[in-house]
């Protein structure tokens, strides 16, 4: 017991409203009454700090995201410290909140999110943060950091995109850069610590920016502009650094890992053990920013997973465990891993899964070794129908190891493929985007040789975003009609093959574009996410929801255009909005850049392997 918490806030417990004027009037009241198997719920009064834990989409995607149940395990863990869960409420949802004026509360003790000490956002795309200033909406706190007061919680966030916040920065008081384990336990200890002096808000954020190299505090901080250009980048405070650096684990083995994640009471996208095996990754794909970011590469231990695996299996039941990493087939000693987990989990009926994989010699060896593997379908991301546009990205599959890898697939039981392939690269011709049909078509005939039937097909194309942090963030966004015209292109040849077994999922062209515009924007980005929100937006990321109209409004009143913000084209010697956010040195990049340009400018064309 805590005899003396730090903690003196009053917290509003809603369950007897929950209960009488919510649950009963929404569509699902599973994904908000908490009190699933292996949640931790903990007195919150005898704290001495309170987290709100928030994934800015719906409880089913939510409870699939590996990162937030490790911070919700590394905070708990902390017995001082109390975490609780909290997720954007769908429509239905959301109108019952504002019609009956309850707050937003958290999942396991229903109080009320503002008075909580922390809330903490994960932000795993641009897409979300229309659903995070509605969350700070909906918890009855201002959605600006400027406009709070002392009495109410720490705005932090973390995750991917904090490596390129500045269109959110005027909303957050903190960004944690990089990987959290740690980093959020020495915050949430120097919260505590500076609780104990009666510090000020304002004054623990000064501590934190002070001490720590991967704390982002933007209201210390001031950007100059000369028109469209950032002039300078400054420290409104004298002696804070100006350069960041990512948090990152040494050892994968050491570092927390729930030992019981929370069993959701409603499906959830991804129900399965999930067990993180590498991080960082030995590839480094030109748009690719989590492989430009996320460094060192580091391996976990075989007996280390094996443990992992055991014991959240026996305590969820989940009947999959799922290999998880940046690029699995990279993991030195896949094959001894895979034999490992077989021998103890075959007669379980629980399943292995692996994530989308490399084509290289290493997966030409996968469907021999794992007889235990799931085979409803074999998923790889090739990206680029063409060699050379391979080379353009620096993802250098062979046509041939394509060719190899699928046929032994097919021959170990594999009767599906799903294949990401992307358009809008450097160098990309008509032609190239016409191959993402036959090369597909090719690959679903070939089954014939194995088993004389033709293989069902699931195509997704996506569209180049041009991202922070990478070698193609220079790059110009290949405009709006392009995509469509390549989209056309590709349903045009599908139905000159009569190729009913393809089928193809394209992301939506506005989305995409949406991505590119805000993404490599910069704080005074600020305003139009803020308009946006107040004219409706929010769960971008899903197409029954998405209205592309608010966002060109909202960037019209704001005086920028969409379209043209998306289009951005940066020069070598701009100062980028992320260059104080470790990010890898410019110089690197603009080598990559440079190099795939020469190759999308050459003459000298791979051959083409014959279909």
């Amino acid at each position: 017991m805590y005899n003396d918490p730090v903690n003196k806030k009053q917290v509003t417990i809603l369950t007897r409203r929950v209960d009488r004027e919510f649950l009963p009037f929404v569509r699902r009241p599973s994904r908000y009454i908490g009190g699933e198997i292996n949640q931790i719920k903990k007195d919150l009064a005898a704290c001495d700090l309170t987290v709100a834990l928030c994934f800015p989409d719906t409880y089913e995607v939510a409870m699939s995201h590996t990162g937030l149940a490790i911070i919700y395990d590394c905070l708990n863990k902390l017995p001082n410290v109390a975490a609780e869960r909290v997720f954007s409420p769908l429509l239905d949802a959301e109108q019952v909140l504002r019609q009956k004026q309850i707050p937003l509360f958290t999942l396991e003790s229903k109080a009320a999110l503002r008075n909580f000490d922390v809330i903490g956002f994960s932000l795993t795309t641009e897409l979300c943060y229309t659903n995070v200033l509605n969350i700070l909406d909906l918890a009855g706190l201002q959605i600006r950091s400027s406009d709070r007061t002392e009495d109410d919680p720490l705005i932090i966030a973390g995750g991917g995109m904090a490596n390129c916040c500045e269109p959110l920065a005027p909303f957050i008081d903190l960004f944690i850069l990089g990987e959290a384990e740690y980093a959020v336990v020495q915050l949430a200890q120097l919260i505590v610590a500076e609780k104990k002096n009666s510090t000020s808000g304002k004054d623990i954020l000064l501590k934190a920016a002070r001490q720590f190299d991967w704390a982002y505090v933007p209201q210390f901080y001031d950007f100059k502009y000369d028109g469209d250009k950032i002039k300078s980048f400054t420290p409104a405070v004298p002696g804070l650094r100006t350069e960041f650096k990512n948090a990152v684990v040494d050892c994968l083995d050491t570092v927390p890992v729930p030992a019981a994640p929370i069993v959701p009471f409603t499906q959830a996208v991804h129900e399965r053990v999930s067990v993180e095996i590498m991080r960082g990754c030995p590839g480094r794909c030109r748009f690719c920013q989590a492989s430009f970011c996320r460094r060192p590469i580091r391996y976990r231990s075989i007996d280390r997973i094996l443990d992992i695996a055991k014991t959240q299996y026996h305590n969820t039941g989940f009947d999959t465990v799922s290999l998880l990493s940046l690029s699995t087939a990279d993991y030195p000693d896949l094959e001894d891993l895979i034999d490992k987990l077989h021998d103890y989990f075959k007669d379980k009926h629980v399943g292995i899964s692996l994530p989308s994989l490399r084509v290289d010699r290493q997966l030409k060896l996968l469907p021999k070794l794992v007889t235990s593997v799931r085979k409803s379908g074999l998923t790889i991301a090739v990206e680029a129908a063409t060699e050379k546009l391979r080379q353009i990205i620096n993802k250098p599959i062979k046509d041939e190891d394509l060719f190899t890898a699928v046929e032994a697939a097919y021959k170990a039981g594999y009767q599906k493929l799903k294949l990401y392939f992307m358009v809008g690269h450097p160098g990309e011709t008509p032609e190239d985007i016409i191959r993402i049909v036959t090369l597909s078509d090719s690959l679903a005939k070939l089954r014939k040789t194995i088993d004389r039937k033709t293989a069902q097909i699931n195509i997704t194309v996506s569209w180049l975003v041009p991202k922070p942090h990478t070698p193609f963030a220079f790059l110009a966004q290949r405009p709006k009609d392009y995509f469509e015209n390549a989209k056309q292109l590709i349903l045009n040849e599908k139905r000159k093959l009569r190729a009913r077994y393809l089928h193809f999922k394209f992301h939506d062209i506005n989305q995409s574009l949406l991505e590119s515009a805000i993404g490599r924007g910069d704080r005074r980005l600020a305003p139009v996410v803020e308009t946006a929100f107040k004219n409706g937006a929010k769960f971008d990321l899903w197409s029954e929801s998405f209205d592309y109209s608010i966002w060109q409004d909202a960037f019209e009143k704001c005086g920028m255009n969409l379209e043209t913000q998306a289009q951005k084209k940066i020069e070598p010697d701009d100062t980028l909005p992320w260059d104080h956010l470790a990010t890898p040195r410019k110089q690197y990049l603009l080598k990559h850049f440079t190099d795939a340009m020469a190759t999308a400018e050459s003459k000298n064309n791979p051959p083409v392997l014959e279909l």
